[in-house]
């Protein structure tokens, strides 16, 4: 089979790698993007990731006067409308670009510089490249619970995200972030949900108050959740599936209509050959790279959730601006640059979190002091009030001697973007003091950061 050569390959069309495949496309670069589904033409993130769950969310929040069945339908047709536009767009980004060619198919490695592009059991074309970036992204991870993998109920996120009916009792294994975000949605929309999970509080990495409020939060909306829980055995019944867990020293069963499995997701690297390519992984399967995102091969990257990172979208298109400035810039950029990455977790209201927990500055040995208020007690801050969402709180750990911001956890309305203005001010030395007494606008919810920055510390 004859090879095409290009400058650049990039296989996988998420959002690091699109983003540098149009970038190196717009300097005149022959580039080839490999996508192994032209129902992922942008990525995880448009089409079974952040946006179609978030626009879920959103209908969630909002529910109209039909029954439960019917808004979760119009819901997910809406979604499936929004992420198929943003899809086409996607495409286009790099169709429209002479020097970039969009190839549908799946990428293996015949050696360290060729792949072979196969379409189901076809082999399509060879391509070699100077430059190689591996984007493949991640997917989830079924543990080996006896009878899961085999049940008809299971679903993964990607799947309960598409799926027509609502179903009447979902269990959740899981107590993580996807966990929550996933039990606060379909609670909303009017399912029985339950959460089973081994640890003893849900979203276990947190402080112990905030996991207790969002457990507060989560139980008001109908979700039950059933801490040290270890399931043994998961099966088909009569419309329906059973699953059996240990508990409390006892054996039980919990009936339900479909099981969520969202236990974690793990690097896609199957089927890439990289032993071929002589590229190295690590012993979590991610593939291993430096700071500067390179692999054991030079000339091969690796961005996006398969190098193990942090799988945000976000630190995807972090991770293109490290390859983009070793290709074609300075080559000053690196992970190491990369300071306080925040997070939220979309459940309602939204919980958001960015540098150090109270825990881990005390195990640190960091003299800290602490404040918090519950969100219903912050008088400068109206919007709560005027959007009807009083819930959750909102927590600064400082740091007594300088004064600087070590973490934050806020678990409010618009702590997706408040988080934002937080990690900006951590990233450049700004002192709890002066984001007490910045002026804010107002009614908004960043001027809630003059009242509780100006409490007493709680301890």
């Amino acid at each position: 089979m004859e090879t095409t050569h290009f400058d650049v390959l990039v296989i996988g069309f998420g959002k690091g790698g699109k983003t540098l495949a149009a970038t190196m496309g717009r300097l005149g670069k022959r580039v080839a993007m490999v996508e192994q589904s032209s129902k992922m033409y942008g990525g995880t993130c448009i089409n079974i990731g952040c946006v179609p769950t978030k626009s879920l969310v959103h209908h969630a929040e909002r529910r109209g006067a039909s029954s439960p069945g019917e808004w979760h339908r119009t819901a997910v047709e809406q979604t499936r409308a929004l992420t198929s536009a943003m899809r086409g767009k996607n495409y286009a980004m790099l169709d429209m670009l002479d020097s970039v060619t969009v190839i549908t198919g799946r990428a293996t490695f015949l050696d360290s510089k060729t792949v072979r592009v196969t379409a189901g059991q076809v082999d399509m074309l060879d391509l070699s490249a100077d430059i190689i970036v591996i984007n493949t992204g991640a997917v989830p991870v079924l543990p080996p619970i006896p009878g899961l993998r085999e049940s008809s109920r299971l679903l993964t996120s990607t799947d309960l995200i598409d799926i027509d009916h609502l179903p009447k009792r979902l269990a959740i294994l899981g107590a993580g972030y996807v966990g929550v975000e996933f039990a606060s949605m379909y609670a909303q929309f009017g399912s029985a949900v339950t959460m089973l999970d081994p640890a003893a509080r849900i979203m276990a990495r947190e402080d112990e108050d905030i996991t207790d409020a969002a457990t507060d939060i989560l139980r008001g909306a109908g979700v039950g959740f059933i801490p040290g829980a270890h399931v043994t055995q998961v099966r088909d019944i009569d419309n329906g599936v059973e699953i059996t867990y240990e508990a409390g020293g006892a054996t039980h069963t919990l009936a339900a209509d479909e099981i969520l499995a969202a236990t974690g997701r793990k690097p896609a690297t199957e089927g890439l050959g990289l032993d071929r390519a002589g590229v190295r992984t690590t012993p979590s399967g991610a593939i291993e790279v430096d700071e500067v995102l390179r692999t054991s091969q030079p000339h091969i990257y690796a961005i996006g959730d398969v190098n193990g990172g942090p799988q945000f979208t976000y630190i995807s298109l972090d991770d293109n601006r490290i390859v983009a400035d070793q290709l074609i810039g300075r080559g000053e950029r690196s992970t190491a640059d990369r300071k306080f990455v925040l997070y939220t977790v979309f459940m309602t209201p939204a919980f958001a979190r960015v540098g150090l927990t109270e825990r881990e500055a005390r195990e640190r040995g960091l003299r800290v002091k602490v404040v918090e208020k519950a969100v219903a007690d912050i008088a400068t801050m109206p919007r709560a009030k005027i959007v009807g969402e009083t819930r959750g709180l909102m927590k600064f750990v400082v740091d007594s001697e300088t004064d600087l911001v070590l973490g934050a956890a806020l678990l409010s309305v618009d702590a997706q973007e408040m988080i934002n203005v937080v990690a900006l001010a951590m990233r450049h030395g700004v002192t709890a003091s002066e984001l007490r007494d910045t002026i804010y606008t107002h009614p908004s919810s960043t001027e809630a950061f003059n009242e509780v920055l100006g409490s007493p510390s709680v301890r």
